[in-house]
């Protein structure tokens, strides 16, 4: 069973690399998302299911360092809302 430090550390590392997407729309649906997901599985008991999530958490760890490199790569000019957050 996965530890609570190991699930911790992804959730703060999914954070983090989602922060780095430079699209406001992207970033912020990325960063809800994860909140979402990680306190709709909290409750979560049964060792084979958490298994299952954590390594579609890390899959999707993977697609939001891709999406952040990208995203730099063609980056735009910031929106109204970046501004004043």
């Amino acid at each position: 069973m996965a530890s609570k430090t190991k699930t911790l550390q992804l959730y703060r590392t999914m954070l983090r690399e989602s922060s780095k997407i430079p699209s406001y729309n992207f970033r912020e649906y990325a960063i809800r998302k994860i909140r979402d997901t990680f306190k709709q599985n909290k409750q979560c008991t049964e060792s084979t299911v958490i298994q299952n999530q954590l390594k579609e958490a890390q899959r999707n760890l993977e697609i939001i360092k891709r999406q952040a490199i990208v995203g730099q790569l063609y980056s735009t000019e910031k929106l109204v809302i970046e501004y004043t957050t």
